[in-house]
């Protein structure tokens, strides 16, 4: 147990007079809040007599919450800045998402980049999943062999289990993308028996997001992971509409737990998703397959399944390319300063040529899955990403649905951006505000957080998160990085 500091001893920090909301979903209440070394030292009553302290943060009434712990972030902080997550009050981030993890150079073995990162200085807390294509191409199996035979599995298994027993937190799959896409069901379930022996989470990009299919990804998620503990990432119905259409989806979600599946998941607050264009494409025009060669034989079938496609998805305006040369222009746009119909357009630059936001959700449908009370917040977003959520996702959950819109009381906003994540990982001493616990938190007054980036702007940073604290130490303070108090976490040995 941690050490719980007394009156008599020294806090390094006094927040004076706060509305707390601890994460937990309990009503926010005025207090004071003592910080010794990294951990929560005392909640107090305002204006109580309170440890002497090395720096007094006079919160004026002002909300102090933990910090918020994004489950599906992206990039590597040995290389990029984090500065704009730390702007929207995130504290702790999780890598290696969607099957594809972070390494040093060429090697594929996450546990030199834990042991880098372990060493880095770092603004805030980082957590990392193993991830199953990278462990797939570090075990010698080609992209496009959907049954690797049994000892090619157990090689898979043995590099999964040394990476858990670094310190991953579970494994993530992503079953839309090369080489998840490959994947067949019994590859799956022996590395998820894996995670299960490390008590660890497996969570998925699942096979497909389409309305039409999404309650089938949703089933081969549950049988791939069990007796892991399964969990959706970026919870959304492609091409799905209404409200209706959302209840049913979380209806199916809840009825899976009242069976004992440990089933989670997570959202954004957009409308659009970002990925690679390789979404559009056929799986016989993706590598490993041979471009040159399908165009050659079959471009007129790839030209007709991408016409197709892009008409189901809203067609070419419904696509904003977020990749150099193109960012900022629709695929329509783009195609039309280049004299080709947009099909063409797609074909000469390939699946591999463009990232963009696909704009083919319904916005009143993904409402009902943000505001869901077990369905956790996440950005799906990375330094430099041209899309909104990576910069504006947890301020936009403040400010449009606790203060503009009012679905959602500012404590359950906080506990599904913190608490709520915190639990998934098994984060037992983050997440939450309370005596010995991590003293990850920030201060904010809700009505001046503003969600700034769009969908044009994507890179502006947060305002309104006044003061983030990591570790017992600030970090972020009017408007900027003031030190670099983050840690490398650990998933717990399995008791």
């Amino acid at each position: 147990m941690p050490m719980i500091a007394t009156g008599s001893e020294r806090a390094s920090i006094h927040v004076r007079d706060v509305l707390l909301v601890d994460g937990t979903g309990s009503a926010p209440r005025r207090a004071d809040v003592a910080v010794t070394g990294d951990r929560i030292a005392a909640i107090l009553p305002p204006g109580a007599p309170a440890p002497a302290a090395t720096r007094v943060v006079e919160g004026e009434g002002r909300v102090l919450a933990p910090g918020f712990v994004d489950t599906h972030t992206h990039g590597d902080p040995l290389t990029q800045s984090y500065d704009a997550f730390l702007a929207m009050g995130v504290t702790t981030i999780l890598l290696g998402m969607d099957g594809s993890g972070p390494r040093i150079g060429d090697d594929l073995d996450l546990r030199p980049w834990l042991a880098a990162i372990d060493r880095a200085e770092l603004p805030l807390n980082v957590a990392a999943l193993a991830s199953h294509g990278t462990l797939r191409r570090a075990s010698g199996i080609a992209d496009s062999v959907r049954r690797p035979d049994d000892a090619a599995l157990e090689r898979i298994a043995a590099r999964l289990d040394a990476e858990l027993a670094a310190g991953a937190f579970g494994l993530s799959y992503g079953l839309e993308y090369v080489p998840g896409i490959y994947a067949e069901p019994a590859e799956l379930a022996r590395l998820g028996r894996a995670v299960a022996d490390r008590k660890g989470v497996v969570m998925s990009h699942m096979r497909s997001e389409n309305d039409e299919d999404i309650e089938a990804s949703i089933e081969e998620l549950i049988a791939s992971a069990l007796p892991a503990r399964p969990h959706i990432s970026h919870l959304k119905v492609v091409f799905g509409k209404g409200e209706d259409r959302a209840r049913d989806l979380l209806a199916l979600i809840a009825a899976k737990r009242r069976a004992g599946i440990d089933l989670s998941a997570d959202a954004y607050p957009y409308n659009a998703s970002f990925t690679g264009i390789a979404l559009l494409f056929p799986e016989w025009a993706l590598p490993p397959s041979d471009y040159a060669a399908v165009l050659t034989t079959r471009r007129q079938e790839l030209r007709d399944h991408l016409v197709a496609r892009m008409t189901r998805r809203g067609g070419p305006e419904a696509l904003l390319i977020g990749t150099a040369p193109y960012a900022g222009k629709t695929l329509g746009q783009a195609a039309r300063e280049a004299g080709l119909h947009f099909a063409d357009f797609l074909i000469k630059i390939g699946p591999g040529g463009a990232s963009g936001a696909h704009f083919t959700m319904d916005e009143a449908l993904q409402d009902i899955l943000i505001i869901d009370p077990d369905v956790a917040i996440a950005t799906d977003g990375g330094p430099g990403m041209r899309h909104p959520r990576a910069t504006g996702t947890f301020a936009k959950l403040i400010e449009h649905y606790v203060v503009n819109d009012g679905r959602l009381p500012i404590e359950q906003a906080v506990r599904k951006a913190s608490g709520l994540p915190a639990r998934i990982l098994r984060l037992s001493d983050r997440g939450v505000i309370r005596p010995g616990a991590k003293a990850d938190m920030i201060l904010f007054a809700p009505e001046g957080v503003r969600a700034r980036s769009t969908f044009v702007d994507p890179l502006a940073k947060a305002d309104g998160i006044d003061m983030v604290i990591v570790n017992g130490r600030p970090a972020w303070e009017n408007g900027e990085r003031v030190g670099a108090p983050g840690r490398l976490l650990r998933a717990a040995a399995p008791s």
